[in-house]
C-alpha cells in the first residue's frame, strides 16, 4: 500500500487502526463525445468522521478530447486536513474511451486512470472498468464497475469499487440528482460487510456559456454513509472551463 494511502486510511480510521487499500471514489465518470474540447478542471472534496480532523483533497487538471472517441485528462491530487499540511499526493493521468456510439439504448465506455505516488519511489497504481449511461426523457443514469490495483502492494489482487448517479436535466444551469460509490474489498473475496464502503446523497449540477465556445460547468454533492465501516460525511465539488 502506497504511503499516501495510509496517511489517508489513519485519518479516516484511526480509532479502528484499519488498512485502506484505494481512496474513497468521489466523482462519477460518464460518458462523453468532445472532439478538440479542452478543460480547465478544479475538484475539492472533504471527508468528516465523528470526532476525526476532516481530510481535504484539491485537485487541479488540464482535460482534452483526442477524438469523437477518447478523452484524456492529466491531474494533480494534494491532501491534507486540519492538522497537517497540504502537500502533493499523487499525478494522475485518466483516459474514458467510448466503445459505442449511438447505436444502442445505452452508451459504453471503457475507463483507465494511472496513478503515481509522489510521496515514494513506489505507489503506481491502475483504475480501470465499464462506464454505462443511458436516458429515460430528461432523466440520465449511469453505473459503473472499477477495478483498482497497486502495483507495489503484498496482495496483488484488484480491489472491487462502484459508482452510480442519476441525474434530472432540469435546466442548462441547474441540474439535481442522486449519486452513490462504495468499495467493497477484493474483487473475488468481498471483505465483510462492515469493513465495506458505501455512501450516497444529493447531486447538484449546472453550467453557464462564456461565449466563443467556452463553457463553465460545476457540480457539487453531499454524501452520508461510511467509508472502510466507518461513519462519515463527505462533500465533493468540481468546477471546470471548457474552451
Amino acid at each position: 500500500m502506497s504511503k499516501w494511502k495510509q496517511w489517508v486510511g489513519m485519518l479516516l480510521l484511526a480509532a479502528a487502526g484499519s488498512a485502506v487499500r484505494a481512496d474513497p471514489g468521489y466523482y462519477v465518470v460518464t460518458t462523453y463525445s468532445d472532439e478538440g474540447l479542452r478543460f480547465v478542471d478544479t475538484r475539492y472534496w472533504t471527508v468528516k468522521q465523528t470526532g476525526e480532523p476532516a481530510t481535504r483533497w484539491p485537485e487541479f487538471g488540464f482535460g482534452y478530447g483526442v477524438t469523437s472517441r477518447w478523452t484524456t485528462e492529466l491531474y494533480a491530487s494534494w491532501i491534507g486536513s486540519t492538522e497537517h499540511a497540504t502537500h502533493l499526493a499523487a499525478v494522475n493521468w485518466q483516459n474514458d474511451v467510448l466503445l459505442t456510439q449511438g447505436q444502442y439504448p445505452f452508451d459504453l465506455a471503457l475507463h483507465l486512470t494511472l496513478i503515481h505516488d509522489q510521496s515514494s519511489s513506489r505507489g503506481e497504481g491502475v483504475e480501470y472498468g465499464p462506464v454505462f449511461q443511458t436516458d429515460f426523457g430528461r432523466m440520465q443514469i449511469n453505473a459503473n464497475l472499477f477495478f483498482e490495483r497497486e502495483f507495489d502492494a503484498g496482495n496483488a489482487t484488484p480491489q472491487f469499487k462502484y459508482q452510480w448517479q442519476i441525474r434530472h436535466r432540469w435546466t442548462r444551469a441547474f441540474q439535481f440528482g442522486l449519486q452513490g460509490f462504495g468499495e467493497l474489498g477484493d474483487w473475488d473475496h468481498w471483505s465483510p460487510h462492515e469493513q465495506q464502503s458505501h455512501r450516497a446523497g444529493p447531486a447538484f449540477f449546472g453550467g453557464w456559456p462564456l461565449g466563443d465556445g467556452r463553457e463553465l460547468r460545476y457540480q457539487a454533492a453531499f454524501l452520508f454513509g461510511s467509508v472502510y465501516g466507518s461513519n462519515a460525511g463527505m462533500f465533493t465539488t468540481r468546477v471546470y472551463c471548457a474552451f
